[in-house]
């Protein structure tokens, strides 16, 4: 028997066809009414096709969506704490039928990635939605905003899932799905595993918060996003080379797996640490860190709502649990990385290290404090803003020349 935690619901669902299954059901769907969806529902049925979201089995009906909003709960009584769904026009809602089979398309390259049989079609109240799940209607928050994009009619109903999208290939050796990720933790003979989410370059803090976590767990598993982020995010491509380095050069040999994942962010804090964990405890993860503000963005959540938020939710709602890491930062009078729990020293005394500073820094071509980020690190970073000036300069010239400007 594993000895890694059971998936989110007992059983890993993943919903993505192979074989004569596969090919019958591209067939049958290329007779279906499509809709193109936004990348995030792509991402979405993505997770669901490898069994990242276990134990969903398709896109939210109204009393999933409800349920999830006010109780984090599936209407059966599993633990989800966002709801996840997919929108279609007034006019696409009336040209279907409920009990009718329809074909999901790419938003970006056009691939059609799946099936829906639609049970329900529904509105919600987005900006009950936006209350409950972020916290915020402000339409400045990324998360409202894209909810508030929706379109008018939620399709509700089971999917069947035939690709991964360009993730696989795209994201070669990083890329995997919660069934490798579990057969890699085996192999090594982890079971007491702590997931590092990362959608920003590992800095000294994030290096200090997985060696805690070595501490006292088998290994850690660095699993970072890979799908769309928000403008001025640093890409995948350039993380990963980050984080190689890093874990090549400081970290013991084999006591890191780093791995990614194809969703995108939707920045709500406490609310999306709890779907962290779900689907991280479909990954095998034991643990996830949790350290301040958690999937937070700008001044919308307090630095430890996230590790609050695991407090109050039902003991039995997930086999995971959080691994709570204060604030760090480098204090220079103890001459290293610590936390407020091991500091004695003042703010005064404390560099603090955040990835938005760090980004904020490098793009504006500003001085870095050593004690940042470890060199090759820094080098890494330092290398794509200069690719990037250079080809955003190259962009304003050919911008002026085709405009006369």
């Amino acid at each position: 028997m594993s000895g890694l935690v059971p998936p989110h619901g007992g059983t890993l669902k993943p919903l993505k066809l192979e074989g004569e299954a596969l090919k019958e059901a591209v067939q049958r769907a290329r007779t279906f009414k499509s809709w193109t969806m936004t990348t995030r529902e792509r991402d979405d049925l993505i997770m669901m096709g490898i069994g990242a979201f276990s134990p969903l089995t398709g896109f939210f009906n109204k009393a999933d969506w409800q349920s999830s909003c006010d109780h984090m709960t599936l209407s059966n009584g599993i633990f989800w704490p966002i709801p996840i769904t997919l929108s279609v026009s007034r006019e696409f809602a009336n040209s279907i039928k409920e009990g009718e089979e329809i074909a999901l398309i790419d938003p970006e390259h056009n691939e059609l990635m799946g099936s829906m049989k639609v049970e329900e079609k529904y509105t919600i109240d987005k900006a009950h939605e936006c209350k409950e799940v972020f916290k915020t209607t402000d339409p400045e928050h990324p998360g409202v905003a894209k909810v508030m994009e929706q379109a008018e009619v939620n399709l509700g109903g089971p999917v069947k899932v035939f690709s991964e999208g360009e993730y696989p290939e795209k994201f070669k050796g990083l890329y995997a799905t919660p069934a490798e990720c579990r057969a890699l933790f085996e192999e090594r003979g982890w079971k007491r595993i702590a997931a590092l989410q990362l959608r920003n370059p590992m800095h000294r803090s994030h290096e200090y918060l997985a060696k805690i976590a070595l501490e006292v767990m088998d290994g850690v598993f660095i699993h970072q996003l890979v799908g769309a982020l928000k403008p001025g995010d640093i890409p995948a491509e350039v993380r990963v080379k980050c984080i190689d380095v890093l874990v090549e050069k400081y970290f013991p040999k084999g006591s890191v797996i780093q791995k990614g994942y194809p969703l995108e962010m939707r920045y709500a804090g406490p609310r999306e640490a709890l779907l962290h964990a779900c689907f991280r405890q479909n990954y095998g993860a034991s643990h996830l860190i949790v350290g301040r503000d958690h999937a937070g963005v700008g001044n919308y959540y307090g630095p430890f709502d996230a590790q609050k938020i695991f407090e109050e939710i039902p003991k039995d709602a997930l086999v995971i649990q959080p691994l709570n890491i204060d604030w760090t930062f480098y204090c220079f009078k103890c001459e290293g990385m610590a936390s407020m729990k091991t500091c004695p020293h003042g703010k005064e005394d404390r560099l603090l290290l955040s990835g938005t500073a760090l980004r904020k820094a490098l793009s504006e071509g500003g001085e870095v404090p050593p004690q940042f980020s470890r060199p090759e690190v820094l080098e890494i970073l330092r290398d794509y803003y200069k690719q990037l000036d250079a080809s955003q300069k190259v962009e304003i010239k050919l911008h002026r020349a085709a405009t006369g400007g």
